[in-house]
């Protein structure tokens, strides 16, 4: 029996967790659950779930629990806690990931900020504490699985090709993309996610979050870690190695999968729950270069990435004043990478070598994005 720390348990990898969990009663148990805003959901899931915690990012405490990031941290340095998923949007998972990883835990990651804002700081979080990192993401969850068959044998991957949809707007004009609406932008093709990712999706943003974590997760050079569209979202990476050979990964678009991986990795265990995958209902599946001069926002992350040290913290800071900017129809969607690039150019890169560094450069990138705004 696992006994799991759900953080975030209300957003939309909360709940598939949820899902996952409840077909399988016999290997896991939440005992702590902590929602963002929700405060009705969790109250349901305290009821159905009878958790030993349960807490509230953003309350007053008025809703009955305990309120204030505080509760993230609380929930994940339990005792009674084995895996801590960390379901929770943005850079406001990074602290509870990090005290996680020094208490020992398990972490099984949906929060790619974590690693994004602060790579260097976790892995020596998981050094000292002897906790460990398991990635949700389905795309390096893939690539977690291809490393971890038979076929690679511990072999080091030589690169790292990781899939995008690319998003709602793949085939647009570049005018018609900067003209996007709110809701054009939450209308995912192939994925159903929370309004903040969606978004990420739209301008690629989260892709180039996604190449970051990669470069973290499995230790490798920006240059061998590379990205392709695929709008069928069917393959989620591909990993090749030394002699050229290729492994991949795939199956229809569903976060339980990857989920449940990174509950039990290295074991596998039966779901009959599970989507099953069927290569005739697939269909064809295509693979194209992503657009960089209609997704600016993706060369920005991966330039940020490249520079180290603060500037990824920078990037994702400006990204998020952005996108929520976007979400409350402040700004058109075509601004949301030009605030990222007024971020980056004021900002002096430094090494991202302690937390208060971090927070920094954080405050200072949401400082710059809304003086823009």
């Amino acid at each position: 029996m696992r006994r799991i720390a759900l953080l975030g348990s209300t957003g939309s990898i909360g709940t598939s967790t949820l899902n996952v969990l409840r077909r399988h009663p016999d290997r896991f148990r939440p005992v702590a659950l902590v929602a963002g805003r929700n405060a009705a959901l969790l109250a349901d899931q305290v009821r159905d779930w009878q958790p030993a915690f349960a807490g509230l990012v953003h309350g007053d405490g008025s809703a009955g629990f305990p309120a204030g990031p505080e509760a993230l941290i609380a929930a994940a340095t339990r005792d009674d806690v084995d895996v801590v998923v960390n379901a929770v949007v943005g850079a406001a998972g990074l602290e509870a990931t990090l005290t996680a990883l020094r208490a020992g835990k398990r972490v099984a990651l949906a929060n790619k900020e974590t690693l994004v804002t602060a790579g260097a700081l976790v892995a020596e979080a998981a050094r000292l504490g002897g906790g460990s990192l398991v990635p949700i993401d389905s795309e390096h969850s893939a690539v977690l699985q291809c490393l971890a068959g038979p076929a690679a044998k511990g072999t080091a991957p030589t690169r790292l090709i990781l899939t995008a949809s690319g998003g709602p707007f793949r085939t647009w004009s570049d005018r018609a993309i900067a003209e996007a609406t709110v809701d054009q932008a939450l209308n995912h093709p192939t994925w159903s996610m929370g309004a903040k990712i969606t978004v990420d999706s739209a301008t690629l943003a989260n892709k180039a979050l996604e190449v970051i974590e990669a470069h973290f997760l499995f230790d490798l050079g920006y240059d061998a870690i590379e990205v392709v569209v695929h709008p069928q979202s069917i393959v989620h990476a591909f990993v090749e190695f030394a002699d050229g050979s290729v492994l991949a990964q795939a199956g229809f678009p569903t976060m339980e999968i990857p989920i449940l991986y990174a509950l039990t990795h290295p074991d596998r265990v039966p779901d009959a729950g599970a989507t099953r995958f069927d290569p005739v209902a697939a269909g064809a599946l295509t693979f194209e270069a992503v657009r960089h001069e209609a997704f600016p926002a993706f060369g920005l992350g991966v330039a940020a990435g490249r520079a180290g040290g603060t500037a990824p913290a920078v990037f994702n800071g400006a990204n998020e004043v952005a996108v929520a900017a976007f979400l409350a129809r402040r700004i058109p969607f075509g601004r949301i990478p030009v605030l990222i690039e007024t971020a980056l150019a004021a900002h002096s890169v430094v090494a991202a070598d302690s937390l208060d560094v971090v927070r920094a450069a954080d405050a200072e990138a949401r400082r710059t994005a809304e003086e823009a705004i």
